[in-house]
């Protein structure tokens, strides 16, 4: 395991050692008494808390405190009852392997995570590292690739890195075949795209055609500007109420991964389209609720921001979602009936904040001809909770 001598004495006066089976076999005779991690293994945190100020060991691979178990127990203790002995991540240890510079790398975790979240980071040119779930992880991740258009990617996995049995192979995505991969791996990436492949975009707007919709939908040159005045910022969570396919909600997500949103909307079979919308775009901190605002609204974890695309003429939506935003928090309503309209002016008035009205026109084809259609007008309401 190359232990460092400080945590060699760490474990020889340790009265209680937890860690995975793996890891405890590796360490050898221990004199304490050995914990291994149940399943899931945060039901283990209470048998670590129970044993407060009495000396213990956790063993984990590389630095605790990167994707690990260390961040994890640090949200029950303080960081002075911790001492962290870290040794190379994987990253690292991936990035000294391949060369690469790891600040110019996108490290994400599948371990324990949806395979979905590596979406947004499937852009032309860029360097990806992956911790594995397991040793399927790896095929998996090739077939994503060669359904999304990058089969021409090259996949690096590496396994068992810094042990006897460490090994790297590397196949390209579409022709990918190994066999017999260690569940401890780590995959590189270098994402390449093929010709017209659909590439997600880093600015808000993405074109309609990424999102499987019944209509329902707030359109791309619309939901830039919805975006841009919800003013997302890192890890904020965002109710998008009357959600329908989900655009918004999923396009505040793709702003940052730590960004979440719940999805309220009424109709189960729009409630998984949006489902089905956010796992296909990576989006996988969006979690959809069934149910009717503002019944639905109850108990949800308080918004930094609000955005009503349906049901703002209701009786208690508005008064809900204003009562549950935080201080400083926005809230957007769009509305295209003339009813949704004067509630807005209603409002307006009440409230302050500003008001606008949008109107888009799109060349479409008239017979052999073009001319411009023009979609129906939005007004838009956006105010700050002082």
């Amino acid at each position: 395991m190359g232990l460092s001598p400080a945590a060699l004495a760490a474990l020889d006066t340790a009265e209680f050692v937890a860690g995975g089976t793996r890891h405890l076999a590796l360490a050898g005779p221990l004199a304490a008494q050995k914990f291994p991690w149940p399943s899931p293994i945060a039901a283990g945190y209470e048998a670590i808390l129970a044993r407060r100020g009495q000396p213990t060991c956790i063993l984990a691979t590389g630095d605790p405190f990167h994707y690990g178990v260390g961040a994890e127990l640090a949200r029950f203790i303080s960081a002075d009852e911790i001492v962290c002995l870290p040794h190379p991540s994987a990253f690292s240890l991936a990035a000294a392997r391949l060369g690469w510079s790891l600040p110019e790398c996108d490290c994400i975790s599948l371990h324990g995570r949806s395979l979905e979240r590596i979406i947004p980071q499937l852009q032309r040119g860029t360097r990806i590292l992956a911790l594995s779930w397991d040793g399927s992880t790896p095929n998996r991740v090739a077939a994503l690739l060669r359904q999304r258009g990058f089969g021409s990617s090259i996949i690096t996995v590496l396994e068992a890195m810094g042990g006897p049995h460490e090994r790297t192979r590397r196949a390209v995505a579409n022709t990918f075949e190994l066999a017999d991969i260690n569940p401890l791996n780590t995959i590189g990436i270098e994402v390449e795209a093929s010709p017209g492949t659909k590439v997600v975009s880093l600015a808000p707007g993405l074109d309609d055609g990424w999102f499987e919709n019944d209509g329902q939908l707030t359109k791309a040159e619309m939901r830039a500007l919805t975006v841009s005045v919800l003013e997302p910022h890192a890890g904020e969570l965002m109710w998008d109420v009357g959600a329908g396919a989900g655009s918004v909600g999923i396009e505040w997500c793709l702003r940052h991964p730590t960004n979440r949103c719940l999805a309220i909307e009424e109709r189960a079979d729009r409630a998984e389209r949006a489902r089905r919308n956010a796992r296909h775009l990576g989006a996988i901190h969006v979690d959809v609720i069934i149910g009717r605002a503002p019944s639905a609204l109850a108990g949800l974890h308080v918004p930094d921001a609000v955005f009503i695309g349906g049901g703002a003429s209701d009786e208690g939506v508005f008064e809900a979602c204003w009562r549950a935003l935080k201080r400083g928090g926005r809230l957007v309503v769009n509305a295209v009936t003339i009813e949704t309209e004067m509630r807005l002016a209603e409002l307006h008035s009440r409230y302050g904040g500003a008001m606008r009205r949008i109107s888009l026109s799109r060349l479409e084809r008239v017979g052999g001809m073009h001319g411009w259609r023009t979609a129906m007008p939005v007004t838009q309401w956006v105010v700050t909770k002082p």
